[in-house]
């Protein structure tokens, strides 16, 4: 927050003055008791708005409470930033635009702080989450309108743990999303409206995962009218992330377990491969920070890194029928050059398939059943998805059934009572009334 808070002030607190007007009521758009954006406070000189909603690590809904807060309100309440996009109500939501003015162009930007994504969900799909637009006296068909939340996307998420693009209305333009650390510094048409999506991702590698190794950057939407342009630019003070995966039994390699030196052998091909990792993520730094200069930001505005020639690199090792290397013995050899020297490998092993002449004809789905010659328990296509919420919200509105509150009378074991009396030193009592 020290630092946050530094930032801020060095580049939102200035002279300048701000060229565009909020013309939509500020006391339903902030929160807080003040109810206006902070550069119309005659006490505070800003020259940068900054409009932020919260994420899922600052969620003020999470603790309960009606003095539940989020990191955004003490930002806000110093008049750093413009937090917008709280939800009052865990189970009602209505979006209400920030209706911006800069000349003839019109912005109306609808924000959405996370929300649990079970939750949101099934509001969205019992029609709970509203969006309210400009009336036709304000010119509705005139604004450009701008959504922007931080939720799960559908991608791999599941049918009830994630947002689609299909619940958004389809009148929306742009939809910048947020949560995803995954970086796509380009607009992405969607399936179901005309709005396009931006999912620039986080600004440094949070994960060791294939998604934070894309190149990080920043996006500039510049918007006039009805017409806009993205201007992206690639961050250049992020640490370089590379990742690797390798099969051991690949006969590439000509790796035979039961050799007495395959151990050697191992050390020496991942050796090989974190060093070729190594040099590859210097490389690609040195090419970011020899990139066109008129398309990267001014020097001024750039950050230091410490160490700037430690690597972040990930090899993930498939190791069927081999046996694994010690992570903290191998990465001491990369101290100095990777950042991430004690899990550098990462261990896995696929399932080994073993079928017999007489599963050979069965079916797929029923060799996917068999386990041992016993046939498994079906699993449900969305077991994965189910959750306590869900099967509660059904109980309740179930009209036909009814919650009864069951007496249950708890019994100890005696075995267990001499284990935990045991464990603090204290006298045994072993019959039953003394328990």
């Amino acid at each position: 927050m020290h630092q946050t808070y530094d930032v801020l002030r060095e580049y939102v607190l200035g002279e300048e003055p701000v060229a565009f007007q909020i013309i939509s009521d500020q006391k339903e758009a902030f929160e807080g008791r003040r109810g206006q954006v902070n550069y119309e406070d005659p006490h505070f000189s800003v020259s940068l708005p900054v409009f932020a909603i919260h994420g899922n690590h600052d969620d003020p809904t999470r603790e309960g409470g009606n003095d539940a807060l989020a990191a955004l309100d003490l930002l806000s309440i110093t008049n750093f930033v413009n937090y917008f996009g709280k939800a009052d109500k865990v189970d009602d939501v209505t979006i209400k635009p920030i209706l911006m003015r800069k000349g003839t162009t019109n912005l109306a930007l609808y924000g959405l702080g996370n929300i649990r994504d079970e939750r949101l969900n099934r509001m969205w799909t019992k029609k709970k989450v509203k969006f309210l637009r400009p009336s036709e006296a304000e010119g509705r068909d005139t604004f450009f309108n701008i959504l922007v939340l931080h939720q799960n996307r559908a991608e791999g998420r599941g049918r009830k743990n994630a947002i689609f693009e299909s619940m958004i209305p389809e009148w929306m333009d742009v939809v910048i999303w947020g949560h995803e650390h995954e970086c796509q510094p380009s607009f992405a048409e969607s399936l179901h409206g005309r709005f396009r999506v931006l999912q620039v991702g986080s600004t440094v590698a949070t994960s060791l995962v294939d998604g934070e190794a894309q190149p990080k950057h920043l996006a500039v939407l510049e918007l006039r009218e009805q017409q806009f342009r993205l201007q992206t630019y690639r961050l250049k003070s992020v640490r370089p992330f590379v990742t690797e995966e390798l099969r051991l039994d690949d006969e590439d390699y000509n790796l035979d377990p039961e050799d007495v030196r395959v151990e050697t052998q191992i050390d020496k091909l991942l050796e090989d491969t974190v060093k070729g990792c190594i040099e590859r993520a210097r490389r690609e730094r040195q090419e970011a920070l020899l990139g066109d200069p008129d398309t990267q930001p001014p020097p001024n505005r750039l950050c230091t890194m410490q160490e700037p020639n430690q690597v972040l690199c990930r090899v993930k090792v498939d190791r069927l029928g081999f046996q694994t290397l010690n992570n903290q013995r191998f990465g001491a050899r990369f101290v100095g050059d990777v950042a991430n020297p004690s899990d550098i490998l990462l261990w896995c092993q696929r399932r080994r398939v073993v079928e017999t002449p007489a599963a050979k004809g069965a079916s797929s789905s029923s060799r996917a059943a068999r386990v041992g010659g016993a046939l498994a328990l079906p699993v449900p296509p969305d077991s994965d998805e189910l959750n306590v919420e869900d099967l509660v919200a059904d109980q309740l509105h179930s009209s036909d059934k009814k919650l009864k509150l069951l007496k249950v009378r708890f019994r100890f074991s005696i075995q267990w009572y001499q284990r935990a009396c045991s464990a603090v030193s204290l006298p045994v009592q072993t019959k039953a009334g003394d328990l």
